[in-house]
């Protein structure tokens, strides 16, 4: 700023040709700029100031709290040595960009001058971002979970300056409410009990970290011990149906009460399971369970009918109020579930809602190079200029905003309006559809968010319609709406492009092209593997980083500043989508990409001694313990896909190695798997795998053949979970060849025309040279 003052000064000495106006301009303009730098200097050296380290950083989430009062310092050693060095407690908070309630704990208390004097002067005060550094949000989340019994965000723990956990909890309002300690209070409550007695406290944080690591362990390398490598038993199966059953919400779909989640490793244990015995009682009520969820899903408030895509959950048991942040991972979970029960069922409902959730990832959450990015926000202004943000602002309406907009007749008949209509099929309410009890800061009174409870024929017969009719209107009415909701101030999106969750994008757009037989979808599908690989992997290292980010005041550029190496996830979901592209493209090169990102994350995560993968890599010295991820929550663990990538690997290249760690993976979690089957419903989806044992397709063929083509499409239309398909031409450098004796084995016979092998239980068929001898293998 000073050496912009001085060439401002020169031109001002030297020009003489600048007009009276013009130097009065340029001189304003020279004492506006020393002004600021005097003021800037004058608050550098004034030891009442902030100084708040977040300014420099990347993460979206950050940055939003740059401009707090707070001396806010990213997780690093600087930060540490601090609380070292000052002798202080570390308040740590953490949160993402998009997460409401992390709004409201800035709003109250980082923005609030007299909490933010608290935490300045008696704390070192650290921000993470929990989908930048998902370990350290694993360990002290582990900590809050097991110390309270409830876990979210924002997440706020008190740390030792060796950063033992020693308090915590979630969301604390700032003032003592309710008989409820607030913030203030606790900040205070901290720091005397730190300031009188900080031995006592070290021996506390000591003593929890110790815990925790027998936590850690427990589960995994004693139970191991005690089963000698025992993988659990198929009982474990029936009982995770049990579990999921007993929990069932049998009028709205969905498991639990609210808040209620989409919980997509649910319905893929549910599928499996149906699979196993479709004519089974069981087995059909594990289908009906799976469908009525996302049937009601799709119906619900937390499906956004005018502007596609799923919100992240419902504050309700009717799926209707969400926090309406919508997330990436979603998206890419719920997209793999449409596409299944559509296979399965064929109806047009899971067909649409596909397409739906797929158009506004498209739309919204796609970078032109092929990434996706990670989030838009729950809140947003209501109003351009408007000085706070309320939530769900971009998504709710009014009574008589629907009314106005869709006041025109329908098309067919003009003694109806289109406004009735829907209001009618909508849930609309003059006083807003909105339970109070659902709105606890008032922010979504007289709105309405849009739900189905009736259906399409009763809304038809209502108003004497066909249903076609009803659908065309409903359409013409959510355009309008659509063109509308867009001139309102749109959330903040998160352009944080994160390597597990493009992952998970990545096969809900192959198996979504399967599904549907979509060269669009599969397209998409390659672009997004394509960026990945581009931005994200290094060959030489044959590493990948956990994110990237797309900086906006540089055309889009992608930026890797200070990069974060990749974790267990990021290896996993990565791997399973790979797996799924190839599934799509029959390009061999996925595999070979696979295949060499198993073995690195073998190399780098897998714990030899407790026979399971750590979250995070050992040599992080500001990450006290290596973690294992145990639990398949709104994400699966990376334990549970890496164990069905292992099975599908071993299965493809002949690979014994990987279907031995499999095992040792699974004995891992015996214990685990035999309580409570139901906190791992994706590694009972591995279990089911393990004993069906794959499903081999071998289609020998040029896959741009025609026959070969509809073998294909064939094969796609029928879900099949345990399957593991090769197509198989003559080239002899494709990893397929290389790897596996029976594919070898098989090219090297020269087959004469197109045909398909199908092996069941490691029993292989003849080969079959019809489609309809291959539907009947597949369906008997």
């Amino acid at each position: 700023m000073l050496s912009n003052v001085g060439k401002l000064l020169r031109i001002y000495s030297k020009n003489c040709v600048l007009n009276k106006s013009s130097k009065r301009f340029l001189l304003s303009t020279i004492l506006d700029s020393k002004q600021r730098f005097c003021s800037v200097m004058a608050a550098s050296t004034n030891s009442s100031t902030y100084t708040n380290q977040l300014i420099h950083e990347r993460s979206p989430y950050l940055l939003q709290h740059a401009r707090n009062p707070v001396n806010w310092y990213p997780w690093g050693n600087e930060a540490i040595e601090k609380a070292k060095n000052e002798n202080k407690i570390i308040f740590l908070s953490v949160g993402y960009s998009t997460c409401h309630w992390c709004h409201v704990m800035e709003k109250e208390s980082f923005e609030n001058e007299s909490v933010a004097k608290i935490m300045n002067e008696h704390f070192v005060n650290i921000k993470v971002d929990r989908e930048e550094r998902p370990d350290i949000d694993k360990l002290y989340m582990t900590f809050i979970q097991l110390t309270s019994d409830s876990g979210g965000w924002p997440m706020s723990v008190f740390l030792t300056p060796n950063l033992h956990p020693i308090a915590g909890g979630t969301y604390f309002p700032p003032e003592d409410k309710y008989g409820r300690r607030g913030f203030k209070s606790i900040l205070q409550d901290v720091a005397k009990q730190w300031r009188d007695d900080p031995e006592k406290l070290s021996a506390t944080g000591q003593k929890v970290i110790s815990m925790l690591e027998k936590a850690n362990t427990f589960e995994v390398g004693i139970v191991a011990e005690l089963t000698k490598g025992a993988v659990p038993e198929e009982s474990c199966i029936k009982l995770c149906y049990k579990q999921l059953s007993d929990r069932f919400d049998r009028t709205f779909g969905g498991f639990d009460f609210a808040p209620k989640f989409p919980q997509p490793c649910n319905l893929s244990f549910l599928f499996y399971f149906y699979a196993q015995n479709p004519s089974g009682n069981e087995n059909k009520l594990a289908l009906s369970m799976a469908l009525k969820t996302l049937e009601m899903m799709a119906k619900g408030g937390i499906h956004d009918h005018i502007g596609q895509g799923f919100a992240r959950y419902s504050t309700d048991e009717k799926w209707h109020v969400p926090h309406f942040e919508k997330m990436l991972y979603d998206q890419g979970q719920l997209a793999v579930a449409y596409s299944i029960a559509y296979m399965i069922t064929e109806r047009p409902l899971f067909r649409d809602v596909l397409i739906d959730i797929l158009a506004y990832v498209d739309r919204d959450l796609s970078f032109k190079e092929g990434g996706f990015y990670s989030a838009e926000d729950a809140d947003s202004l209501p109003s351009e200029g408007a000085k706070y943000k309320k939530e769900g602002a971009f998504y709710v309406w009014t009574y008589e905003e629907i009314e106005s907009l869709l006041s025109q007749p329908l098309k067919d008949n003009d003694t109806v309006l289109l406004s009735d209509v829907f209001i009618d099929y909508y849930n609309v309410k003059k006083t807003g559809n909105v339970d109070p009890q659902g709105d606890p800061h008032g922010e979504l009174l007289d709105q309405n968010v849009l739900i189905v409870f009736g259906s399409e024929k009763n809304t038809a017969e209502k108003f004497n319609l066909s249903e076609d009719q009803l659908k065309s209107e409903l359409e013409t009415a959510r355009k309008i709406l659509f063109v509308e909701r867009n001139k309102r101030p749109r959330p903040h999106l998160d352009s944080k492009i994160i390597t597990s969750w493009n992952g998970l994008m990545l096969s809900g757009y192959a198996i979504a092209a399967q599904a549907l037989r979509n060269d669009d979808y599969k397209d998409r599908a390659i672009k997004s593997a394509e960026f990945i690989k581009k931005y994200l992997w290094n060959e030489t290292s044959q590493e990948l980083l956990h994110c990237c980010y797309v900086d906006d005041k540089k055309e889009n550029v992608v930026q890797i500043r200070n990069p974060i190496h990749g974790f267990l996830n990021d290896y996993a979901f990565l791997i399973r989508g790979l797996l799924d592209l190839y599934d799509c493209t029959y390009d061999p090169q996925w595999i070979e990409w696979g295949n060499a990102l198993q073995e690195k994350q073998n190399q780098m995560f897998w714990d030899a001694k407790h026979k399971a993968y750590n979250l995070n890599l050992p040599n992080d010295e500001t990450v006290l313990l290596s973690l294992k991820d145990d639990h398949d929550g709104a994400e699966p663990s990376g334990n549970s896909v890496t164990l069905q990538n292992l099975l599908r690997l071993s299965t493809l290249l002949d690979r014994s190695d990987y279907s031995e760690i499999a095992e040792q993976t699974l004995s891992s979690f015996t214990s685990r798997l035999t309580r409570f089957p139901l906190s791992l419903p994706e590694m009972v989806y591995g279990l089911m795998f393990h004993y069906d044992s794959a499903t081999q397709i071998f289609v020998i063929g040029s896959k741009n053949d025609a026959v070969t083509k509809d073998m294909l499409s064939e094969i796609h239309k029928l879900y099949i979970p345990n399957r593991v398909l090769a197509v198989i031409d003559d080239d002899k450098t494709s990893v397929l060849y290389r790897k596996s004796e029976t594919i070898q084995s098989i090219v090297d016979s020269k087959p004469s025309k197109v045909n398909v092998h199908v092996c069941k239980k490691r029993v292989c068929s003849l080969p079959v040279y019809t489609v309809e001898s291959l539907k009947t293998m597949l369906t008997s």
